[in-house]
């Protein structure tokens, strides 16, 4: 009986074994997916942010095609993400972006509730490390956005959003509960938004070629307290990207936002600094009514699963400070790339950026592990 014990147990090692191998195998191959199958990977959700800290937990991302004989559809992707942090932040959250047959309807759609230990410095360009007060920030977002094609590549869109945002000061009388610019500190937002984009780009996970740019206008009713933010937020983004040969290609971005209204929170104002712009700079560590940045960004395709590149920036802050050329801060950085699936180009992606030195302060910067391009 133990000599059939010890046959099982050495079959079952085998199998996994070979399953093992065959993931491995899998996840390594250079062959891209011509059937343009939907693609699966539940996995250990792992990240990092300076904002953060490391996170672990668990995650799941479906990437397809609406219309998998038309080569020029666009890949959808449904993430789903449940994390905890070694700062004792933890992050449910859930993303959509779909894209029609015929790439004539775009829905995108966020859900996220977040927790999450926040340094605050301030607001305006030239706040200072040593006012930093640290606070517990509850998050709760929901966004749907639907788009719909009337001209070749050009997108009318319209969304629907709400945001609610709670703090809690670890600082007594630190310089949240003492900032006389904005005294509305915490509450809740509901927004209706109409956009216009237009859409060239050969892929929207990992672009190479053809241009990108989309405005958005979105307003706040007075449908809570009077204390509540009434007004209008602004956003343009715009892209452009060169395919230079087979593995290098040269990507430039152009980030515009602004808030204007009564009651203007804090939570609002826009920010300086994550995974995605200005890489290196604590999120929010600079924060104002108006966020002018751009950044370049060189990639490197190795095969189609690795690739790097090397990317720099500049951005500024301004509203409480008057617009000046001299105040735009600078940021440059390297990092790789894994691509879990090479044929919609959805990569996992390792940065390090590094941002300005300021006097009696050591020089900033960040690391980032996320899923998807920077832009």
């Amino acid at each position: 009986m133990k000599k059939y014990y010890l046959i099982i147990v050495l079959a079952l090692i085998s199998v996994s074994s070979f399953a093992q191998m065959k993931l491995i195998k899998k996840l390594l191959s250079n062959e891209k997916d011509t059937l343009r199958k939907a693609s699966f990977l539940p996995l250990p959700s792992f990240g990092y942010a300076q904002e953060t800290g490391f996170q672990f937990g668990i995650g799941a991302i479906v990437g397809f095609y609406t219309d998998r004989a038309d080569t020029t559809n666009r890949p959808s992707s449904l993430t789903l993400n449940l994390n905890y942090s070694t700062l004792k932040a933890y992050n449910m959250s859930s993303m959509i972006d779909i894209w029609g047959k015929g790439n004539k309807l775009h829905y995108i759609g966020e859900l996220r509730f977040k927790r999450m230990p926040f340094n605050f410095y301030g607001i305006g360009n030239s706040t200072e490390e040593a006012n930093e007060d640290k606070l517990i920030q509850q998050q709760i977002k929901v966004l749907l956005q639907a788009e719909k094609q009337l001209l070749p590549k050009a997108y009318t869109g319209v969304s629907i959003g709400f945001e609610n945002y709670k703090y809690r000061d670890l600082v007594a009388d630190g310089i949240f509960s003492r900032d006389a610019y904005y005294n509305n500190r915490m509450g809740s937002v509901f927004y209706v938004g109409v956009s216009q984009s237009y859409d060239s780009r050969n892929n929207n996970n990992y672009t190479t070629k053809g241009f990108f740019i989309r405005g958005t206008y979105q307003y706040a009713p007075p449908v809570f307290s009077a204390e509540n933010f009434t007004g209008s937020q602004i956003k343009i983004d715009a892209r452009n990207f060169w395919k230079l040969n087979k593995s290098f290609a040269i990507g430039v971005q152009g980030l515009y936002n602004t808030v204007i209204g009564k009651n203007t929170p804090i939570y609002l104002l826009p920010q300086m600094g994550n995974d995605e712009m200005m890489r290196g700079y604590y999120g929010g560590r600079y924060r104002d009514e108006n966020l002018l940045a751009f950044q370049a960004e060189l990639r490197y395709r190795y095969s189609n699963r690795f690739g790097a590149t090397a990317f720099g920036g500049t951005g500024t802050v301004w509203g409480i400070d008057r617009f000046s050329t001299r105040s735009f801060k600078p940021n440059y950085g390297a990092g790789l790339r894994y691509f879990f699936d090479p044929e919609k180009g959805i990569s996992v992606r390792l940065d390090y950026g590094v941002g300005e030195k300021r006097a009696n302060e050591k020089r900033q910067s960040g690391f980032y592990i996320s899923i998807a391009e920077a832009f």
